[in-house]
């Protein structure tokens, strides 16, 4: 009897996740039927009346209270709505994204798309050494493999698929075709990463997530975890850490940053200190977050603790560096 009603629970989620997934695509396949300015601005305006409307609106509206307790209701509902544009249009940049960067150095008029440190993108080409680059959920942070892949620049890219595993086939195939290699973020990825590092190559990561278990840092003065995986890598592998994310600008445009290398904090030894460099890299995206809230994932339950007990770290937190 457990055994049937188990297979009727797992039956009855992948019933859920393909129905989800057939409206979602649905979706996306009538917008691409629109010009991409009119699609994007579509999804942007019904987000904004349907995100209110989910559950996930409330934590975002808890988080933003306790990040932003000097604003007023008003203020932080806005920002939440901006949050709900902007990842809607998110969603229907996926089915465009081939067309969207547009970013030429020799152009005399500006395009979609405008990247500041493109000289850092070639200068990394051209190193034979690894080198990490990391960001956060901001704006079209799709876009940052795109850039890379346009520059030549050999970039691996860990991801988290999506729980639904048809929008994830369908994710994956959408990104895979325009970043180049993706390596889903999974037991033994961090292998997989290694190695990539060991053969002179560079690896891009998304920092700003929950990990469980991951080490305590600060974000907007609230304890979270999170993965000191990144800060492991440059530590074995003595490679420098370049910060790069993507602002969203008005009239569907974009402006794609790769910022100066991080200075990393060091031990005694010489050696990167893991627990201070993974709490800068928290600044940073932190940083990144004050100067766009509207365009980060507040619904995400970033501050959750797992249960066991967990002990701060020694020091106090580096000063945060955007540059």
């Amino acid at each position: 009897m457990k055994r049937l009603l188990y297979r009727a629970s797992r039956w009855l989620k992948q019933a859920n996740y393909w129905l989800v997934a057939r409206a979602a695509l649905t979706l996306l396949w009538l917008l691409r039927k629109l010009p991409p300015d009119r699609a994007m601005d579509f999804a942007g305006r019904m987000a904004r009346r349907l995100g209110p409307l989910s559950g996930r609106h409330r934590i975002a509206l808890d988080n933003l209270r306790l990040a932003y307790p000097e604003l007023d209701e008003a203020a932080r509902r806005e920002i939440a709505l901006d949050m709900w544009e902007n990842m809607a249009r998110l969603g229907a940049e996926y089915i465009f994204l081939d067309q969207l960067f547009d970013f030429d150095p020799h152009a005399t008029q500006p395009g979609r798309v405008e990247v500041v440190g493109a000289e850092r993108f070639l200068s990394l080409r051209d190193e034979k050494k690894p080198h990490i680059l990391f960001t956060g959920h901001l704006g079209n942070f799709e876009l940052l493999p795109v850039a890379a892949a346009s520059f030549d620049l050999d970039l691996a890219v860990m991801f988290r698929p999506p729980n639904n595993p048809y929008i994830a086939d369908y994710i994956f195939s959408t990104r895979r075709s325009a970043m180049g290699r993706m390596l889903a973020s999974a037991p033994g990825v961090a292998f997989a990463l290694s190695r990539v590092l060991e053969a002179g190559g560079n690896i891009g990561v998304l920092v700003d997530q929950k990990f469980r278990n991951g080490l305590l840092t600060d974000f907007f003065r609230r304890e979270c975890e999170t993965s000191p995986l990144v800060a492991r890598l440059a530590r074995h592998f003595d490679c420098d850490i370049y910060p790069a994310h993507c602002i969203r600008l008005p009239g569907n445009r974009f402006r794609i940053e790769l910022h100066e290398k991080l200075d990393l904090p060091r031990n005694a030894a010489g050696a990167v200190d893991v627990e201070e460099t993974t709490q800068l890299l928290t600044d940073v995206v932190e940083g990144w977050v004050r100067e766009t809230p509207g365009q980060w994932m507040w619904f995400h339950k970033r501050w959750e603790i797992s249960g066991r007990p967990r002990k701060k770290r020694k020091k106090a937190s580096t000063a945060r560096n955007n540059s």
